[in-house]
This record gives C-alpha cells, structure tokens and sequence, in this order.
C-alpha cells in the first residue's frame, strides 16, 4: 500500500518574477538619468525654497576661483558671450541654467545674466534646494 503524500512541495525556486522587478528597475533608472545632469561640475550652491523644472539647453558654471564653464569646458570671461550665441544658434527657446558655487561675487553672476538679457535667452539660478 502506497502512504506517501500526493502534495509534495517542489524544492525548486522561479526566478522569472525576479527578472521582471530587475528589468522594471533597469528601464526606471535608465529613463530618468537624463533628468541628472552628467555634465555638471561639483559646486556648492547656494540653498533655497523652492524647485525649478526646466529644460536644460545648456549649463554655465562659475567656480569660487571665479572660472567660468559651459557645461564642462572652460571657457574665459571674454569669449562667454561669443560661445554661447554659437551654441545656442538654432535652438526654440535656449535655456540657461547658471550655476554660481556659493561665495562668488555677484557681479559675475549678473555678467551672465545681463549676457542672457542681450541675447533673449531664458536664463535659470540653480540653487541648493534646503
């Protein structure tokens, strides 16, 4: 006479629900890096309310030792002007996202922004939200 049991747990594991929460977490984070900005420099802005959500055309940097970057080139004080019209030549509603590193004067600051005045860009403080 045969007494073993009909329901006998299976000792084996599917993997195929892990999968899928590894390929759902792989396409989140590949759709929102992006959003990051890869190209910034590593600056210490000063902190305020609120948030910007803007579109980023493109990124000036402006460093304690008072060097200014486009995205992540430097460019000197004289040429900023020329390269950002060659770089924002052509494009609907050029964003400028200005990055001031916390204790740079605020005349370099307004140098960009008056920059941005001439030219009709749309120009964005970026800030260390608190």
């Amino acid at each position: 006479m045969n007494l073993r049991g009909r329901n006998k747990i299976s000792p084996e594991f599917s993997m195929s629900s892990m999968t899928d929460v590894v390929f759902l977490l792989l396409i989140f984070f590949m759709l929102t890096s992006p959003v990051i900005t890869p190209e910034a420099l590593d600056l210490i802005l000063p902190k305020a309310k609120g948030k910007t959500t803007s579109k980023q055309t493109l990124s000036v940097s402006i460093t304690k030792d008072l060097q200014v970057y486009i995205n992540s080139e430097r460019i000197s004080n004289s040429a900023l002007e020329s390269t950002l019209k060659s770089r924002l030549a052509g494009e609907e509603n050029p964003t400028i996202i200005l990055r001031a590193e916390e204790g740079v004067p605020i005349e370099k600051a307004v140098n960009v922004m008056d920059i941005a005045n001439r030219n009709s860009y749309k120009i964005v403080l970026a800030v260390k939200p608190e």
